[in-house]
C-alpha cells in the first residue's frame, strides 16, 4: 500500500497526511476527553477522607441517641424471684429489673414509714409501670411477714419502758415460746423479737442472707458468727432462696462475692466459659480443682445454668 502512496503527486500527498494528522488528532483528542471526564467522576482521596468523617460522626450521634433513650436501649432478659418490698435491699430491687428512680422511691418510702401491707400496695409506687407491676405481682411475698408485722406492733405498743431523770429506756419484748417465723422473709425488727437476737446479730443476719440469696436450711445461722444454735428453733425455710447465680453469665465480682465462692472458684468458672463456652450443670464444676464435694454441695441451691 504504501508503494502506491509515491505514485500521487506532491500535493496529494501532502493532503493525505494532513488529513491522517487531522484524524488522530481527532481519535486522540476523544481520548483524552473520556479518560478526563472518567476521572472527574472518581472521588479524591480528600473527598474520601470528608465521607467517612461525615459517616462516622452520623454513627456516634446514633449511639449517644441509643444510650440517652430508653426506647432504644438493648433488651435484657431478667430472671424474677421472690422478694418481699418491705425487706428487700437496692441490689435484689435492681436484679428485678426495676430502674434507679423506682428503687429510691421504695427506699424512701419505706425510710418514712411506709409498709406494704398487701401486694396490691407495691402499686401505687411512682414510676412502677402496670406492665412491671403485673410481671411482679405473682413474686411478691408479703403475706405472712404483714401478719407478724401488726403482731409487733401490738407488742411495741406493750414494751416496757424504764425511766430515770433523763432518758427513756424501751424493752423490746419478745416473742412467746412456739413462735416461728419465716427466715427468708423476717427483717431485722421481728429479727429483734427473737430471744438471743439483738440489733446487731439481727443486722449481720439480713446481711448474710441478702450475699447469699437466701437460706435454704436453717442451719445456716450458725455460719453467722456469734449465733448458738438455741435461736434454730424459731426459724423455719417456708420460701426457697429468692436470688441464684447465674453461672453462664454472672461477672467474675458476682460470683467471688457469694459466701460459698472465692476468687479462684470465679476465676476458674469465667476462664471456663471463654475457652470452651457455657457450663451444663454442677457435674462439670467437679471436674475443676477449686471445688471440692463439700463445696458442690452448699453450692447446689444457689446455682443456675441457665
Amino acid at each position: 500500500m504504501w508503494k502506491h502512496f509515491f505514485y500521487f503527486s506532491k500535493a496529494d500527498r501532502r493532503a493525505i497526511v494532513m488529513l491522517l494528522a487531522v484524524l488522530i488528532l481527532l481519535v486522540g483528542g476523544n481520548l483524552w476527553l473520556k479518560e478526563k471526564q472518567g476521572k472527574a467522576l472518581l472521588p479524591s482521596a480528600t473527598d474520601n477522607e470528608s465521607v467517612d468523617s461525615f459517616l462516622a460522626n452520623v454513627r456516634k450521634k446514633e449511639r449517644l441517641h441509643r444510650r440517652s433513650s430508653p426506647m432504644h436501649s438493648s433488651p435484657t432478659v431478667t430472671v424474677l424471684f421472690p422478694f418481699d418490698p418491705n425487706t428487700a435491699d437496692s441490689t435484689t430491687l435492681s436484679d428485678l429489673g426495676l430502674s434507679d428512680f423506682v428503687i429510691s422511691n421504695i427506699l424512701k418510702y419505706r425510710a418514712k414509714g411506709g409498709i406494704f401491707r398487701t401486694p396490691e400496695a407495691f402499686r401505687r409506687i411512682y414510676g412502677l409501670t402496670s406492665e412491671q407491676y403485673e410481671a411482679l405481682h405473682p413474686y411478691v411475698r408479703i403475706g405472712i411477714h404483714n401478719r407478724l408485722r401488726r403482731q409487733d406492733t401490738a407488742m411495741s405498743r406493750s414494751a416496757t419502758v424504764f425511766r430515770d431523770s433523763t432518758t427513756l429506756y424501751p424493752v423490746t419484748v419478745k416473742y412467746v415460746e412456739g413462735t416461728v417465723i419465716d427466715l427468708n422473709m423476717a427483717d431485722t425488727v421481728m429479727l429483734k423479737h427473737i430471744p438471743g437476737i439483738g440489733s446487731g446479730l439481727a443486722r449481720m443476719i439480713v446481711a448474710y442472707r441478702n450475699r447469699l440469696g437466701g437460706f435454704h436450711a436453717v442451719s445456716q445461722l450458725q455460719e453467722i458468727p456469734y449465733i448458738d444454735t438455741l435461736v434454730n428453733r424459731w426459724f423455719r425455710i417456708t420460701t426457697p432462696p429468692f436470688r441464684k447465680l447465674r453461672v453462664n453469665h454472672s461477672s467474675l465480682d458476682r460470683l467471688r462475692s457469694h459466701p460459698y465462692m472465692d476468687f479462684y472458684k470465679a476465676k476458674a468458672i469465667i476462664e471456663y466459659r471463654r475457652k470452651r463456652g457455657n457450663l451444663k450443670d454442677i457435674a462439670q464444676l467437679s471436674l475443676f480443682e477449686e471445688f471440692s464435694e463439700e463445696d458442690l454441695k452448699r453450692l447446689i441451691p444457689y446455682l443456675s445454668f441457665e
